[in-house]
C-alpha cells in the first residue's frame, strides 16, 4: 500500500516488492539487470577483513562470481530464443518477399501462435497455412491481403473484429503445428474465435470442433463474402477508414467494457508518446510529477503489460533522468539509453486505433477517452490508504501533461478545489466520476452550439439510467453508494472478467475469475529458463556462502587470539601465571 509519495525509483520498487509486484522476465535488459544484481550480492574480499586476503577465499568469490555471470548469459541466450513475446499480434513483421511493401496479415509461427491469439483483442479469426514455395500460396497471397487490410493493422477499416493471420509450413519450426492442423496441401484456411485456436487442433474425422475448415475462399470477393455471412456484415473491399456500422449504440450493454482494456492500453501508450514527443520532462517538478504517476501505475493499472512497462521505466528512471532532466534520443546512437528506447505497455503499441473508445467521426473520441476510462480504472483499484497519493499524481500529470491548455486548466481547478485530503478509495472514486461529468455538462454545451460533437456518442451524464437504475433516487439525485458500487464492479471486475470472458465460450463466472487471475500470476513460457536458473544460483551461492561463513569464522577466531592485543596480553599472563606454578613446583620437589 502506498501510504504516501515515494521520491525516488530505487526507494518505491522496494515497495513494489514488498506487494509481491512480479516482473515478467522476458527482456534481456531485466536479465542483464538480475544477473548484476546477483552479483553485487556476492560480497568482496575486503568484508572478512582490513587487509585480510586468502588464495581459498579468492579462488571460491571468484568461481562463483563465474557462475552466475553464466546463470546469467543461460537466461539471455533462452530469452533470445523465446523472444516473440505476448503482443506478437500487434508486431508488424516485414516480409523479405514483398520488399518495402508491408504485410496487412500477421505471420505467425511455433513460438508466437498460442499468445496471438490468447491476446487479440478480435472477435473472431481466419488462420491460413501456407508455403512460400508454393505458387498456388503466392498467387492467393495479394487476394488474401486484400481482405486483410479491412480488419488488421493501424490503418485497418473494421479494427478488433477479425484477425488475419498466417502460418509457413515450409518453416522447419512450424512442421508440428501444422501437423496438429493435419496439413497435407497448401492454402488451406481456418475459421474459429481466436482462443480456439490456442493449443489446438484439427482433423478431419472430428465430428465436433469450432475450427471450421472454410470453403469457397479463391478470390477476395469470395473470402469477405464467407466472412460477411459468418458475423453476419456487409463489408466490402473499397470501404473507407472510418466505416463504424460495427459499433455498438447500446449504452446498456456491459459486455462493451470488455474491449476498453485495449483502448487503456492504447490511451496510456499515446499519453507517454506525448510527453517524448514534446520532451515534457524537463524539470525537478515535471520529473518528480512522472514518477508518482508511475508509481500509481505499477501497482494498479489494469493491464499487465502496462505494469510491467511502467515498473521498468521507473527502474531505469533515475539513470535517464537524472536531476530531472531526460535524455530523449532521436538520434538512433544514443536511442538505447533514453526514455524512448522504452515502451510503457510494450514494443507494439500503440497500435493506431481505439474499439470501445472509437467514435463515428476521426477526430472524435479515441485517446480522451482510453485516458477517461484508465483513470476511472486506476481510481477502483487502490486501497483506503493511497486515495490521497492517488488524488495527487492525477491532478499533477494531467496538469503538467495534459497538452489541451483549455482542458488542463479546467481540470486542475476542480483539483484545487479539494479542501479535505481524501482517506478512503470511495473519495478518489467518487470524485473523479462528478469531476467527469462536470467536464461532460460543460463540454455538451459547446459542442452543442459549434457542432463539434459526436452525433452517435453524445456527452451525457453517467451512468445513465439503464446502465445503473439504482443509481438514481430521482432524476437530479444520486444514491452515492450505488454509484460507488457501480463504478467498482464496471472498472474494476466488468473490465477485466469480460475482457478474459470474451472468447472463452460458455466458461462459468467462477472460472473466469480463477482463470484471470491465474493469467496475472502466471510466468510466461519463455522465461521459464530464467527463474530455473536464478534458483539454481541462488542454491549454490547460499551453500557457498555458508562455507564462507565457517571459513571467515575460523580466521576470526585465529585473529581474535593471535592478533587483538587484549587476548594476545592475557594469554601471556595465563603463560607467565603456568610458568610460575610450574617453576614453584619444581622447587618444592628439589626440597622434599
Amino acid at each position: 500500500m502506498l501510504t504516501q509519495p515515494l521520491h525516488n525509483s530505487q526507494q518505491y520498487m522496494k515497495v513494489v516488492g514488498e506487494q509481491q509486484l512480479s516482473i515478467d522476465a522476458g527482456q534481456s535488459s531485466t536479465e542483464a539487470r538480475e544477473a548484476q544484481f546477483l552479483l553485487d550480492l556476492l560480497p568482496s574480499s575486503r568484508a572478512f577483513g582490513s587487509g585480510y586476503h586468502t588464495t581459498l577465499l579468492d579462488l571460491i568469490m571468484s568461481v562463483l562470481r563465474h557462475l552466475l555471470m553464466f546463470v546469467g548469459l543461460v537466461s539471455l541466450e533462452a530469452t533470445a530464443s523465446f523472444s516473440p513475446g505476448s503482443r506478437s499480434i500487434l508486431r508488424d513483421i516485414g516480409n523479405a518477399i514483398a520488399g518495402d511493401q508491408k504485410d496487412n496479415a500477421f505471420e505467425l509461427n511455433a513460438t508466437n501462435f498460442d499468445s496471438v491469439f490468447r491476446d487479440t483483442p478480435a472477435k473472431y479469426a481466419v488462420l491460413e497455412f501456407f508455403a512460400h514455395w508454393c505458387p498456388a500460396c503466392r498467387n492467393y497471397k495479394p487476394h488474401y491481403e486484400k481482405v486483410a487490410r479491412l480488419f488488421n493493422g493501424p490503418d485497418a477499416v473494421h479494427p478488433g473484429l477479425v484477425l488475419m493471420a498466417r502460418v509457413d509450413c515450409a518453416v522447419k519450426m512450424n512442421v508440428k503445428l501444422c501437423d496438429k492442423f493435419s496439413i497435407t496441401h497448401y492454402p488451406v484456411l481456418f475459421w474459429a474465435p481466436p482462443r480456439k485456436f490456442v493449443g489446438g487442433s484439427w482433423g478431419p474425422k472430428q465430428d465436433k470442433s469450432e475450427i471450421i475448415l472454410m470453403d469457397d475462399w479463391r478470390t477476395s470477393d469470395l473470402l469477405l463474402s464467407w466472412i460477411n455471412k459468418q458475423i453476419g456484415s456487409s463489408y466490402g473491399l473499397d470501404d473507407q477508414k472510418f466505416g463504424n456500422d460495427h459499433l455498438l449504440p447500446n449504452m446498456s450493454d456491459h459486455e462493451q467494457i470488455s474491449q476498453a482494456l485495449y483502448d487503456i492500453e492504447e490511451a496510456t501508450e499515446e499519453a507517454f508518446d506525448i510527453i517524448l514527443s514534446h520532451k515534457a520532462i524537463k524539470s525537478s517538478e515535471t520529473s518528480t510529477s512522472f514518477v508518482r504517476f508511475l508509481q500509481l501505475l505499477v501497482p494498479h493499472h489494469p493491464s499487465r503489460r502496462c505494469r510491467k512497462g511502467s515498473a521498468e521505466i521507473l527502474l531505469n528512471f533515475d539513470e535517464l533522468c537524472p536531476s530531472g532532466e531526460c535524455s530523449y534520443g532521436h538520434d538512433s546512437a544514443v536511442k538505447n539509453n533514453t526514455l524512448r528506447s522504452f515502451h510503457i505497455c510494450g514494443k507494439d503499441l500503440p497500435r493506431g486505433y481505439y474499439m470501445f473508445c472509437r467514435g463515428s467521426k476521426n477526430e472524435t473520441r479515441g485517446f480522451s477517452c482510453g485516458l477517461w476510462i484508465m483513470m476511472h480504472s486506476l481510481s477502483v483499484r487502490i486501497e483506503d490508504g493511497e486515495s490521497q497519493f492517488a488524488f495527487t499524481a492525477i491532478c499533477y500529470f494531467i496538469n503538467n501533461f495534459f497538452m489541451c491548455d483549455e482542458c488542463r486548466q479546467h481540470f486542475h481547478d476542480m483539483c484545487l478545489s479539494v479542501k479535505t485530503p481524501f482517506k478512503k478509495s470511495r473519495d478518489i472514486v467518487l470524485w473523479l466520476w462528478s469531476t467527469h461529468n462536470k467536464v461532460n455538462e460543460r463540454l455538451k454545451k459547446d459542442e452543442a452550439s459549434l457542432g463539434t460533437g459526436d452525433p452517435k456518442f453524445p456527452k451525457m451524464i453517467w451512468p445513465p439510467k439503464q446502465l445503473c437504475p439504482s443509481c438514481y433516487l430521482s432524476s437530479t439525485d444520486w444514491d452515492h453508494d450505488e454509484v460507488y458500487k457501480f463504478l467498482k464492479k464496471y472498472y474494476g471486475e466488468k473490465l477485466v472478467s469480460s475482457h478474459k470472458k470474451n472468447g472463452d465460450g460458455g466458461s462459468s463466472k467462477e472460472e473466469v475469475v480463477v482463470a484471470a487471475a491465474a493469467e496475472e500470476m502466471a510466468v510466461p513460457t519463455n522465461a521459464l529458463v530464467v527463474p530455473v536458473g536464478a534458483a539454481l544460483a541462488i542454491a549454490l551461492a547460499s551453500c557457498a556462502f555458508g562455507a564462507l561463513a565457517c571459513y571467515w569464522r575460523t580466521q576470526q577466531k585465529n585473529r581474535k587470539y593471535y592478533h587483538n592485543p587484549h587476548y594476545l596480553k592475557r594469554y601471556n599472563s595465563n603463560f607467565m601465571v603456568m610458568n610460575t606454578f610450574s617453576n614453584n613446583e619444581s622447587e618444592r620437589e628439589k626440597e622434599r
